[in-house]
């Protein structure tokens, strides 16, 4: 189905939809009725990722109420927004990841992501929605320079209300590793450590939920049962990678690939595999080597408490890789002044 009969499909079916003052640009609520449209529109969009395809969205579709959107112009799919809306009528982009916001091709541009977000916002303030929390894509996982929503949040008024710090090393251009890493490479070579790709995602999360209860007092996001059912779905965008110690998974870690990005979702070790610093090797592989050709290798945030709090011996051992900053943000705003702001600045 092609985005233009998506088009039609949906103009012929939404009756409740604010139109701004440019009457081009329509919103229409998704369903399945869209889903090849809306992951080829991820495929070939400037900023989107796997993680916005639906067969990713829908494995926990009965934890986040989906309020999805596709924007039109006249019949042409223009841009999506991923959205989950809460039972206080908040919509967050979207509660289920770790960010997101409005998803677009190569032909946006400024003023029209300003429609684009007046299109939105009217149709939300129609179905009832006050609130936005937007979670921004960040700059590394644009594949073209994808900035103008931040520049419609600033029109229209939002609130920086988080900022989390990753940190992110670009292969083959990164800062040398401390004296303290290159000691840890060398005691996990002496000890024999091996290092390859696997399935065995329940002796990996096994491990990763024993460290996060004693360290954190918290479980993972994913189960080991979701994790590898996700793996099926997308094979050559979510990849395990493991240590071995005479034999034994000892340290592991779990990669998302996007086409600028290979993020660390998930990094875990035994107490073995600690002593014999059996992550090291395989991290130093995964970034000189399997990703030597991604821009940018993510080991993800250090921070807790909406960014207050910064984990710094965790941003140290991440840092000790070459690692540097890379943000992380949520904005929020309210839906009505938005519109005024909109209106008052157009």
């Amino acid at each position: 189905m092609t985005p233009e009969n998506a088009a039609t499909r949906h103009d012929d079916r939404v009756v409740d939809t604010a139109e701004p003052r440019d009457a081009e640009i329509r919103v229409a609520p998704y369903d399945q009725s869209a889903r090849d449209t809306w992951n080829a529109f991820v495929q070939a969009s400037k900023n989107g990722v796997f993680l916005f395809e639906r067969p990713y969205m829908d494995y926990h579709a009965d934890r986040f109420r989906d309020c999805s959107l596709l924007v039109f112009e006249r019949s042409r799919l223009i841009a999506i927004f991923p959205a989950s809306r809460q039972d206080d009528g908040t919509v967050v982009t979207h509660g289920g990841l770790t960010f997101g916001g409005v998803i677009t091709d190569a032909r946006m541009r400024a003023g029209t992501m300003l429609r684009v977000f007046e299109a939105i916002l009217l149709h939300l303030r129609e179905n009832g929605v006050r609130r936005i929390v937007y979670k921004a894509v960040p700059h590394i996982y644009h594949r073209l320079p994808a900035e103008e929503d931040l520049y419609a949040l600033f029109r229209c008024g939002a609130r920086l209300v988080q900022r989390a710090i990753a940190a992110t090393v670009e292969p083959g251009n990164a800062p040398r590793y401390t004296k303290g890493r290159k000691w840890s490479l060398g005691k996990a070579r002496a000890a024999g450590v091996t290092f390859s790709r696997s399935d065995d995602y329940e002796t990996f999360m096994n491990i990763e939920e024993r460290n996060l209860a004693e360290r954190h007092q918290v479980r993972p996001v994913h189960t080991a049962a979701e994790l590898h059912m996700l793996a099926q779905r997308f094979p050559d965008a979510i990849r395990l990678y493991v240590s071995r110690h005479e034999g034994a998974i000892e340290a592991g870690v779990v990669i998302y690939v996007s086409p600028r990005v290979a993020h660390a979702q998930y990094i875990a070790s035994t107490p073995r595999g600690r002593e014999v610093c059996a992550i090291d090797p395989l991290i130093d592989w995964l970034i000189r080597d399997e990703f030597r050709d991604v821009r940018y290798f993510d080991f993800g945030i250090s921070t807790e408490n909406r960014g207050w709090h910064l984990n710094e011996p965790l941003a140290q051992n991440k840092e000790s890789y070459g690692g540097r900053g890379i943000a992380y943000d949520h904005y929020e705003l309210d839906v009505e002044p938005a519109l005024v702001l909109l209106a008052g600045t157009a």
